[in-house]
């Protein structure tokens, strides 16, 4: 009997529009993903007493990249967050509280992701470079104001909603209020935590610096490249 509500729930579900987000998905975290590479790309330079290692790299970064990244992220965050509603749609018809969840974090992602986070982000670069070169050891406490007022409180916000997209999301696919094999619970948004600490451990790097800046579109290639593998998967084998 659970068997055939199962397949009344499923049949609500408009595939192609999932597999269509979760298309566009991947392609607008590779959007970000460059974003975040533009930005991180450099290393640290020892040689910079006045700042702590993790931000010297940014005075490498010319102002040219620093505004493409803030306007790839200013338009392929609000894509990603949006196309987050495939998933929401595999919810929906299983759990209402979980979708409602699920809804609520997308929607305070959407509202803090690009504008909130990522663009201050940049602004932090252009700034800290340019503090830099008007005095070098003042430039940390110039930035500190401006980090604490502007960039914590969005930050601390995003996060709440960011954690809870990834672990109502976790919670769905194991309770089985998807479609989907319980198993795909590990196509996570946190497998970007994997991510960033790999990049760190292989050492200071150009390459391994930008690919860990862009640490949450890694995860959400994961997440979306899997989702979509195992819902083309599903879908081929109820056909044959």
């Amino acid at each position: 009997m659970k068997s055939c509500i199962d397949k009344e729930v499923d049949a609500r579900i408009d595939w192609p529009r999932v597999r269509h987000l979760l298309k566009i998905g991947l392609i607008a975290s590779l959007m970000v993903l460059a974003a975040d590479m533009l930005l991180g790309w450099g290393v640290s330079d020892p040689a910079v007493a006045e700042l702590p290692a993790m931000f010297t790299r940014y005075l490498s970064v010319s102002d040219g990249r620093i505004f493409t990244s803030a306007l790839l992220g200013l338009i392929g965050i609000p894509i990603e967050c949006l196309c987050w509603f495939a998933i929401y749609r595999m919810i929906r018809p299983f759990s209402e509280k979980d979708a409602h969840a699920y809804r609520a974090g997308i929607l305070g992602c959407l509202a803090f992701g690009g504008c909130g986070v990522h663009v201050p982000c940049c602004m932090m670069a252009y700034l800290l470079k340019h503090y830099y070169t008007d005095d070098p050891g003042q430039a940390v406490q110039r930035m500190t104001p401006w980090l604490a007022w502007f960039l914590l409180p969005a930050t601390l916000i995003f996060a709440v909603f960011f954690f809870l997209i990834a672990f109502v999301q976790i919670r769905a696919f194991l309770a089985g209020h998807t479609p989907l094999p319980r198993r795909c619970w590990v196509f996570s948004l946190l497998f970007g935590f994997v991510w960033m600490i790999l990049m760190r451990l292989i050492g200071d790097y150009a390459l391994t610096n930008a690919l860990a800046t862009g640490w949450i579109s890694a995860g959400n290639l994961w997440m979306m490249g899997g989702l979509l593998a195992a819902a083309r998967r599903m879908q081929s084998e109820e056909n044959t």
